[in-house]
């Protein structure tokens, strides 16, 4: 997987937050509906310089957070996507082979075949390949926002690499030397939790645990992120989705699933919930056929009910 580094040209940099109030406003001003908890932890983490150690269940928006910051700090945004079998090679550092290659015939060519002068030029910074820790760790300018996404993906050996990084914002490649950050990064790391990662990795962050939103918060963050959709069919989507986390499905739809499902009742022009619409749509809501054959059955059909029973009586 190669570096992903994404530069925010929208915005002039901002200075960070003096308090957790600004910070939620800050948080406000991209649209991140935040409570105070969460809004603690992002400014502590920004104040003390640490990593924010972000865990919870998929779609409950740990890595919208990193964007956020990113777009409203003005900060370029470095992420690191993880997955098995994840290496320094594709995370860290790689050498332009292809490059090095041409510059040994060139040299052959034209005779300059020392062995300690070529190897002081092929190992240098002009063959280097940055990947999205060296990147995040070398830049000009102000700190970006470095994202470690899924880190629950990769195995403890990559695990254990990023002590030194977070520790000391740092790398050492052997051909050249230690490669040290003139400032730390805002550090973001996501993890669904579906191994636990080692304390010591966790005790070099703020931890916090990002749930899913209360009712109020998500039609609020329906409100925001979907102006057009009108107050009553967000109130049914909002309470029919919360019933659903209750019911132990295999997957409890996220944020990102109420958005995407919202949207396709509004491209259906709909104003309120009902069965048949419900059971077509499922799909935007609810990804294994378990859950929707489930929800298509006698345990949807009663949940739908209860929400529009409910709002026929407000």
């Amino acid at each position: 997987m190669t570096q992903a580094k994404e530069t925010v040209l929208s915005k002039d940099p901002r200075p960070l937050p003096e308090n957790v109030e600004e910070t939620q406003q800050l948080l406000e001003t991209e649209n991140y509906v935040s409570g105070e908890e969460l809004a603690t932890s992002i400014f502590l983490a920004l104040k003390l310089k640490r990593p924010l150690f972000l865990e919870g269940d998929a779609g409950v928006g740990k890595t919208e957070i990193a964007k956020v910051l990113a777009n409203a700090l003005g900060r370029d945004l470095v992420r690191l996507q993880c997955y098995e079998g994840l290496d320094v090679a594709t995370a860290v550092y790689d050498w332009n082979y292809l490059a090095q290659m041409t510059e040994i015939r060139l040299a052959e060519a034209t005779g300059k075949t020392d062995r300690a002068v070529l190897d002081q030029t092929l190992y240098s910074e002009r063959f280097l390949i940055r990947r999205p820790i060296l990147e995040a760790l070398s830049f000009d300018g102000l700190p970006p926002v470095f994202l470690i996404d899924e880190l629950d993906r990769t195995d403890e050996a990559f695990e254990a690499y990023l002590l030194e990084v977070l520790s000391d914002f740092q790398v050492t490649i052997p051909e050249i030397g230690r490669i040290k950050a003139p400032a730390p990064p805002i550090v973001i790391i996501t993890t669904n939790r579906t191994r636990e990662i080692h304390d010591a990795l966790k005790r070099r962050c703020l931890y916090h645990w990002v749930d899913y939103p209360g009712e109020m918060q998500e039609l609020e963050i329906l409100r925001r992120k979907l102006p057009g959709c009108s107050d009553r069919l967000s109130a049914q989507i909002v309470a029919f989705v919360q019933k659903l986390r209750q019911m132990e499905l295999f997957k409890n739809p996220g944020i990102a699933e109420t958005i995407d499902w919202t949207n396709a009742l509004m491209a259906l022009d709909q104003e309120t919930l009902d069965p048949q619409t419900v059971s077509k749509t499922l799909g935007a809501l609810l990804k294994y056929q378990d859950d929707v054959a489930r929800m298509q059955g006698p345990d949807g059909a009663a949940a739908l009910a209860e929400v529009t029973e409910s709002d026929a009586l407000v």
